[in-house]
């Protein structure tokens, strides 16, 4: 729900989204040099404004304890995020005091380039997430996108150490204050409903059933330890301390998560039966209060363009035709005979595509995904002139987050080197899962994609952290699904089942833009989508449910992929053509991956600036 502001998104540690800007953003309003300003060089003022920059995101990040946990700091170790409307509204003035200060300091004109950026950027930032506190209460907290009942024990477990006593009396202290998260998301669903804002139906029994696996296993029920309760006893096996500690240690972790933990669960789900007989069918957002400025104001926010619900549509279409006949060719090339629907099904069921319905069968799937990216790092030099210092990590889904969980993702890595990128992938079916796929998929996800975007950025130098540490959707996901085609031009894609699956992927973004504008522009119904995937796409089953379900949740996300995957597709075409034999693409990667994620407007102007330099 958008009662997190999408800069203080970051603040939970969540994938960050596209903000949205006006397709040329205007130069900002001259203000005249202040005294403190006056007579100091470019290199000086860009140096001030960093330090402005980013005395004012510690600031914000100092409201969030979560997010303090992931950037490696212990302040407020034993507290969870603020998730009311209140907050929501002192971060926004927050932003707005800092913008307002930003412009009384700072003479646009006496800043570099580099820090005119900066300048631009911050002001783009604050002015989305104006836009975007309009439209804080359309968003369902509670949905087959995940919720605080699954995100809150992910956090836990991948971000609290716990390397001494106080760190384990901390991480109790946080089971504890579920409660009270639970109480506040309990009550921004009821007012969303009291404002005829109601999830789709089919959001209730999968939130449901992962909220019930967290509190299933001791020490609430008989069984094997709940995952949180042998994640807590696993991190405090390993302090050295005496043995009656870590005994008290247990106890109270116990108590904590029978007491104040499970209450808070009971709340949220005293609030989803509440609620649930409110939801009387699974329409997109056309159906919500103002759905159609709201359907608007996300493809803006998810697209970083002025692109309209038709013409994203046609966008679409038009992919998924020429998808299709690139698809058509490897068919022919392989000596099957059927249609291409055909050709779909001999995939999805052809035993040689698919990993065995085992522990083992996942194994082999993270073994592969691993053996994909050691192939890029291996030649990762010949393509890119700076590469990220973080590791990265394959890792399946945790079982009991499966339902809710998307079908692969990437976290990106601690700043302190404590949490490498880690690479998820959902394992829940392997009769599902497909292994042609499997290699785009890793390069998406992983290397040469998120993670070669994603931590990188955190390691810029003299970046601000707001951009180091922020992101757009369309630059991020743009990036993911360029790297998926950047595969082949790097060697591999050897099998043409491989390659094959590379272009399924690629179909699935495509059409992702038709059922995405077809659900909440066009009032597509539910299956109406599900059955245009199944037409369309090499998806599984399961897949395409979990796909359109999620974009009902989530209007407009579903675009970024694409519209940023086909406008760095333009601007390395406009840069190859530009420079002929000067092109070089480790050269171009830097112009677009070395100034932190960008609106695409922005990008083309960098790579103009990047065309302009190696012409001289």
């Amino acid at each position: 729900m958008k009662l997190q502001l999408p800069l203080t998104a970051l603040l939970l540690a969540t994938a960050a989204c596209a903000p949205q800007m006006e397709a040329n953003p205007p130069a900002p309003l001259a203000t005249a040099p202040t005294t403190e300003a006056a007579a100091t060089s470019p290199a000086e003022e860009d140096a001030r404004l960093l330090a402005f920059l980013d005395e004012g995101f510690d600031a914000i990040v100092a409201t969030s304890p979560q997010f303090m946990t992931a950037l490696g700091i212990k302040t407020d170790y034993d507290k969870l995020n603020d998730y009311t409307d209140a907050q929501a509204q002192r971060v926004l003035a927050m932003e707005e005091a800092q913008l307002a200060a930003m412009k009384a300091k700072f003479d646009y004109e006496a800043l570099s380039p580099a820090g005119q950026l900066s300048y631009r950027l911050f002001e783009h930032e604050v002015a989305r997430d104006r836009e975007q506190f309009e439209w804080r209460w359309h968003d369902f907290p509670i949905s087959t996108n995940g919720s605080p009942a699954g995100s809150i024990p992910v956090f836990l477990i991948n971000q609290h150490k716990i390397d001494s006593v106080a760190d384990a009396e901390a991480y109790i202290s946080r089971l504890k204050e579920v409660e009270r998260v639970m109480s506040e998301v309990s009550a921004n669903v009821r007012r969303q409903a009291e404002m005829g804002i109601v999830p789709p139906k089919l959001n209730f029994e999968p939130a449901r059933a992962d909220a019930k696996k967290v509190i299933t296993g001791a020490p609430f029920t008989d069984g094997p330890d709940s995952t949180l309760f042998a994640d807590f006893k696993k991190k405090v096996s390993a302090l050295t301390a005496p043995p009656e500690v870590k005994e008290r240690l247990i106890a109270e972790a116990s108590a904590a998560l029978t007491g104040p933990f499970k209450r808070g669960y009971d709340t949220m789900f005293a609030a989803l039966d509440a609620i649930e007989p409110l939801a009387t069918d699974n329409n997109g957002a056309w159906d919500l209060p103002r759905g159609a400025e709201y359907y608007a104001s996300q493809l803006r926010y998810s697209t970083t363009t002025d692109l309209s619900a038709d013409q994203i549509h046609q966008i679409g279409l038009d992919e998924v035709a020429r998808i299709h006949g690139e698809m058509e060719a490897i068919k022919a090339k392989v000596g099957f005979k059927g249609t291409l629907q055909q050709f779909f099904e001999h995939l999805k069921t052809g035993e040689q595509f698919h990993f065995p319905n085992t522990e083992a069968g996942r194994a082999q799937y993270l073994k592969e995904a691993n053996a994909y990216i050691d192939q890029v790092m291996g030649v990762a030099p010949q393509y890119f002139r700076r590469l990220p210092k973080a590791p990265l990590e394959v890792r399946a889904v945790e079982k009991w987050r499966e339902e809710t969980a998307a079908v692969a993702f990437y976290n990106r890595p601690s700043p302190d080197g404590s949490r490498p990128g880690i690479y998820y992938v959902n394992l829940a079916d392997m009769t599902q899962v497909l292994k042609p796929q499997i290699e785009a998929i890793s390069y998406h996800e992983g290397a040469p994609g998120h993670h070669f975007q994603s931590a990188l950025a955190q390691e810029l130098p003299n970046v601000p952290k707001f951009r180091r540490f922020g992101g757009y959707g369309a630059y991020g996901e743009g990036w993911g699904l360029y790297s998926e085609k950047l595969g082949k031009e790097m060697g591999f894609y050897q099998d043409p089942y491989s390659d094959f699956g590379r272009l399924s992927l690629e179909l699935w973004r495509a059409v992702r833009l038709v059922t995405d504008t077809g659900l909440h522009h066009k009032r597509w119904s539910r299956e109406q989508a599900i059955e245009y995937f199944r037409e369309n796409s090499l998806l599984s089953e399961r897949d395409i449910v979990k796909e359109v379900e999620r974009y009902i949740n989530n209007p407009g996300q579903a675009t970024s992929y694409k519209i940023g995957q086909l406008k760095i597709l333009e601007l390395r075409a406009k840069a190859e053509k530009a420079l002929g034999d000067k092109f070089d693409v480790r050269d171009f990667h830097a112009a677009v991956l070395e100034n932190g994620s960008l609106p695409l407007d922005v990008l083309e102007a960098q790579i103009d600036a990047y065309i302009a330099e190696a012409q001289r």
